[in-house]
């Protein structure tokens, strides 16, 4: 299989690669926010047809090196690509997205910001099998949902540990620093989706990507919490039963079935077993701990351009936490405020969607310089 790798670095770029590896995968593109030592070390050794960066400066004695703000579609179409891998973060990741899909060629996708801001314009790629999400609960609800029809589904319920600062006091959560929501119980993932995690704003833009990628309505998701998170998703049929999806806490899983679909890739994780499995507990999140999810809820609910705008201020937001700007409380008042100010656009195209995304972080912005 050859593939596109955007956002080679990153958590899931770099377990892309490591699966690569182990499979034999042929990477004909890798793209970087930044050129690091990381970044050309892995140019080096996979010697890609062609590679992109936003930030650094140099160049490989070998490949070629695309630049330009249209450098990620660019690799997305880069010729004999047979998958796309895009670990984006952000809008910057639906171009590439919406280009490859409508290339014709898969996408194993871990870039939720753009896959909720594109919304209508996505909607059909997952039935098609063009469009496969990385991210290890909409991968097992992918595997939950294969197969039924959706008059059979009554709910579809995806699980969150509930964050690094779970257990604390609700009167503490002011005197939170970064490197205390930085501790997520169960993943090693970026700065950005581990905030995210803790606040649950992740868990709520995935209800939204749900209900993008998978047709459901929002009224039948739910987020339970589940501190092993060895229970990823659940299904709820209409007869009462509620079928699980359990796997260790490993994105090498989805990451492989995203690549291998429709094959089972043999041997991708160590199973589980009965001893693994001793505690499943479950529990409903509290509104006043996490009204992120009420928040998001809403935003899907009223859609357009409302889903783009609330992870633009979500990031900025997040990224104002980790920098001492504001405390750990105020980061989802901070992206209610910019929602509340933004006119929704129906049925948006691409512009509507890139101009919503940089309406949100200005006036995030504004607002963040206002309350120093």
């Amino acid at each position: 299989m050859n593939l596109a790798v955007l956002g080679a670095t990153g958590s899931i770029g770099s377990q892309t690669l490591e699966v690569a590896r182990r499979r034999g995968h042929r990477i004909l593109a890798l793209a970087s926010r930044r050129a690091s030592p990381e970044f050309w070390r892995l140019v080096d050794e996979f010697r890609p047809e062609a590679y992109a960066f936003e930030q650094g400066d140099g160049e490989a004695a070998f490949g070629r090196r695309v630049t330009g703000e249209s450098a990620l579609t660019e690799l997305a179409l880069w010729p004999g690509v047979d998958t796309v891998v895009l670990a984006v973060t952000g809008f910057a990741g639906l171009p590439p997205l919406l280009a490859a899909l409508r290339a014709g060629r898969r996408v194993a996708a871990a870039t939720k910001e753009a896959i909720i801001a594109g919304g209508d314009l996505l909607r059909g790629a997952v039935a098609n099998g063009l469009l496969l999400p990385v991210d290890s609960e909409h991968a097992a609800a992918f595997q939950l949902l294969r197969g039924r029809a959706e008059g059979a589904v009554r709910r579809l319920i995806i699980t969150t540990s509930g964050g690094a600062l779970r257990d604390w006091p609700l009167e503490r959560l002011a005197d939170a620093r970064p490197e205390d929501a930085l501790r997520h119980p169960n993943w090693s993932m970026g700065n950005l989706i581990t905030i995210d995690s803790a606040t649950l704003m992740n868990k709520g833009i995935e209800l939204i990507e749900a209900h993008v990628l998978f047709g459901l309505p929002l009224e039948r998701l739910d987020v339970w919490i589940h501190p092993t998170q060895i229970v990823h998703a659940l299904c709820e049929t209409v007869d009462g039963a509620l079928y699980a999806s359990l796997a260790r806490p490993d994105m090498k899983l989805p990451i492989e079935q995203a690549l291998s679909h429709p094959e089972v890739p043999v041997g991708a994780l160590r199973p589980l077993e009965p001893e693994d499995m001793a505690e499943l507990r479950f529990s409903r999140p509290d509104d006043q701990r996490y009204p992120s999810l009420r928040l998001c809820r809403d935003a899907g609910t009223i859609g357009g351009t409302m889903p783009a705008v609330l992870t633009a201020a979500d990031q900025v937001a997040a990224g104002a936490f980790l920098a001492g700007d504001i405390p750990f409380p105020s980061i989802v008042p901070l992206v209610a405020s910019v929602l509340d100010r933004h006119e929704v656009v129906e049925s948006p195209d691409f512009e509507a969607l890139a101009a919503a995304d940089r309406w949100a972080r200005r006036t995030a912005e504004d607002l963040l310089r206002r309350s120093e």
